[in-house]
This record gives C-alpha cells, structure tokens and sequence, in this order.
C-alpha cells in the first residue's frame, strides 16, 4: 500500500511537472506566411497558411517550419515553377526560421514593437537576419506579426534570364502567426 502511494505520488509530480513546462511554449501550426515580388513586368505573391511556429517563454526563443509545397499562388503554373525550377521543392521541402524574440523578458501585454534575430534557411542556404516585429503578449495568446526582405542570391535561387525581368531581386516576406499554449 505504501508503495502504490509512493507510486501515485511520482507520477502526479511527473505530470505536474511536464505540464507546467508546456506551459513555456506558445505553438501554431496555421501560421500565415507570404512573399511578394514586384517587377515591371508583374508582381507575384504567394501565400501560406500551414506554417508551424513554437514560442518558448522562458527564453524568448521561436522556431519557424514552412512547407514550400504549402505557398499557394494565383496562377497554377507560377506554383509550379516555383516549385520545380526555383525552390526546387523536391530537394528543399521547407524552410526554417530559428532565433530569439529580443528582449522578451521586458515584454509585457501590450502591443509592442520588438527586434527578432536569427538564420533563416531557405533553399538549403543559410542567413542571419534580424527584423523588427509587432508583439501582442495575452494570458492564453502571442500574436507575431512583420516582415522582412530577403535577396534571392543569397539563397542561391537561380532565375533563368529569359523570366529574369518577371522576378524581384529582392522578395518582400510577411508573417503573422497567432500563438496558443501548447498542450
């Protein structure tokens, strides 16, 4: 009889424990993601609602994964050539933001302005990057919102030149992502 008690008693401790660890990590997994390209030719822009994102609170670290497959665009077959011949979505499936939301401890629940730095890999290429964001810190939500601009060669995302002029140099991304406790 003791021993079950004992027993009982480890495995709430157990559970208490790893529950109130989750507690430290906001988490989305419908994540919404764009990029847009402005030329004189044409703009396009694509959109991702699937990205996944992890928030740990004690440190104010976030981690980012997107499913390249998962940008949609207006016109099916811009999909594909992103796909097939630029992102080359077979070899790269997704890409990934780690890095620290700056400052995190002195945020407090209000809209506030921060900086989050980081790598961001994309096409198997890595980069550091840093970017001003908004952040909305609630009991039960993070809400992340900004966007950065991100130059294609460092990427290493050859354009063939006869499309060349259709396809920024520069590529504008957006994010926002709405974070919820993660269970």
């Amino acid at each position: 009889m003791k021993n079950m008690k004992i027993i009982y008693t480890i495995i709430f401790v157990l559970l208490a424990v790893n529950q109130a660890k989750a507690q430290d990590k906001f988490f989305t997994k419908t994540g919404y993601v764009s990029f847009y390209s402005h030329s004189l030719v044409e703009d396009i822009k694509a959109d991702n609602n699937q990205s996944l994102s992890i928030i740990d609170t004690k440190t104010g670290k976030i981690a980012i994964n997107i499913l390249m497959r998962s940008f949609m665009f207006k016109k099916a077959l811009m999909q594909e050539h992103f796909n097939e011949n630029y992102i080359e979505s077979h070899k790269y499936p997704k890409a990934a933001f780690s890095g620290i939301i700056n400052n995190y401890e002195d945020l407090d629940d209000e809209i506030t302005e921060t900086e989050i730095t980081g790598t961001l890999k994309i096409h198997g290429k890595e980069k550091e990057i840093t970017t001003r964001a908004t952040i909305y810190i609630k009991e039960n939500e993070i809400k992340l919102s900004g966007n950065f601009n991100v130059e294609v060669a460092d990427f290493d995302i050859k354009i063939p030149s006869i499309v060349s002029k259709n396809i920024a140099k520069t590529i504008k991304i957006s994010f926002e992502l709405s974070h919820k406790p993660y269970k």
